[in-house]
């Protein structure tokens, strides 16, 4: 049985110089973090991690290094701050095997309290964590850690995998009121109301959904919803809203996917409270490890896959910027590549990489869409992966296309003011040519 400790006496159990793993954002206990930050005697302390989801002083202290495989808010604001955090670039699927072989001499997360058999529901997150927390378990020489909540949502997995850990694997067991992190919606603008429209043209009824988060995926949500098609099935690496919306209309049958049919397959969830209590014993959402929800012969294998991500540039060769802003780290690649490879072998399956066709510098409209990336860019998705462009003036289907005919495509779908130049890089690439002028 686990020793039970307030959320501070389990972090006194850390020495000064010490390795810690904490799951990605939804997985992360919140009391035992904050806990963790109230210290301020570390020495050598390195946390491995991404997405961070709780508000603590940890990362704020002398002596405590901070690798993250994908920055949020939390991660950027500590970089202005100058924290000692680093990015790790990485897919998603390869945090669990860089994870495996860092085998931090802690392992935390956060879970629901244990059922009457003493399993504890791992909630919001299977992620890349889940293999690594039992083997701490089962390690006398390391330590897991796992704090409890009755405010996280019990929910389950699939034969095979159980989404759980048993009270006896748990060395030290934290008990806490804390509730998850609760994302806010965000209002679609009506550019990304006419994205979504182009967007659910590709969308037939029966396809299989991968969506990520944000105003231009609940949006493709909110149509789909509204329509006449259904039998969607779901499997995508982030549960949202917008699933629980797609749930909600009816939409979701799950019938008929090639892979896990009945349920909704993902491996962690992020979004409002109403999602959380959603969730909360619903069996028609299994959550995965990580490793299966995004292997590319899994996804590969759901019948008339549909993948939906963002993106924040795009070049006319079809390279593709998702991550970074000029150099600096923004997210992460997530499970972007995941999806975009794993839909790549079968006609049937279509990849969408939607974005605004500009933004506003300095009170100046650009283009997303440009001729060439300059210098310091860093490709999140590489030319020969890419299917088809979304903007709000139309989409471009690349996949077969010459370096020419992809340019003339995504002039055609780029602000208007921004269209000549991007004609004459395409005319410039012609015959395996550069673009640049």
């Amino acid at each position: 049985m686990p020793e039970e400790l307030t959320a501070e006496q389990a972090a006194a159990r850390l020495a000064t110089a010490d390795t810690l793993g904490i799951p990605l954002g939804p997985g992360q206990p919140p009391a035992f973090l904050r806990a963790l930050g109230e210290r301020t005697d570390w020495t050598d302390l390195r946390v491995y991690g991404a997405l961070l989801g709780v508000g603590t002083e940890l990362f704020t202290r002398p002596g405590v290094r901070y690798l993250s495989g994908f920055f949020g808010p939390f991660e950027r604001m500590l970089r202005e701050m100058g924290a000692d955090v680093e990015f790790a670039p990485a897919d998603f699927r390869r945090f669990a095997p860089l994870l495996e072989r860092q085998a931090p001499r802690v392992m935390t997360t956060v879970a629901a309290p244990p059922d009457a058999d003493g399993w504890c529901s791992l909630s919001l997150h299977a992620g890349a964590t889940a293999g690594e927390l039992r083997r701490a378990g089962a390690d006398q020489q390391r330590l897991l850690v796992v704090e409890v909540s009755d405010a996280y949502p019990r929910t389950f997995g699939l034969d095979g995998y159980r989404h759980a850990l048993h009270v006896d694997e748990i060395d030290v067991l934290v008990h806490s009121t804390d509730a998850p992190l609760a994302l806010p919606s965000a209002s679609p603008t009506d550019v990304d109301r006419a994205i979504a429209k182009h967007a659910v043209g590709f969308i037939p009824s029966g396809a299989t959904l991968q969506t990520g988060i944000g105003s231009i995926p609940s949006q493709i949500a909110t149509l789909l919803a509204e329509s006449d098609g259904g039998d969607y099935g779901l499997h995508s690496e982030m549960f949202t809203d917008g699933c629980m919306q797609l749930h909600r209309a009816g939409k979701v049958t799950n019938v008929g996917k090639g892979l896990y049919d009945g349920v909704s397959v993902t491996t962690f969830a992020f979004g409002s409270a109403e999602l959380y209590a959603w969730l909360d014993g619903n069996a028609d959402v299994a959550f995965l490890p990580v490793e299966i929800v995004n292997a590319p012969e899994v996804i590969g294998a759901n019948n008339d896959m549909v993948t939906i991500n963002g993106a924040l540039g795009v070049d006319v060769h079809g390279q593709v910027v998702a991550d970074t802003i000029a150099g600096d780290q923004f997210s992460g690649i997530g499970g972007a590549e995941d999806f975009v490879a794993g839909v790549g072998l079968e006609l049937s399956d279509r990849s969408l990489i939607c974005l605004p066709s500009t933004f506003e510098k300095d009170g100046v409209v650009q283009s997303r869409i440009v001729p060439w990336f300059g210098p310091g860019a860093v490709i999140t998705t590489p030319r020969h992966q890419v299917d088809v462009i979304v903007t709000e003036y139309g989409a471009a289907e690349l996949e077969g296309r010459t370096v020419r005919e992809r340019g003339e495509a995504l002039a055609a779908i780029a602000h208007p003011q921004f269209r000549d130049e991007l004609l004459a890089a395409a005319q410039r690439a012609a015959q395996g040519r550069s673009p640049v002028a």
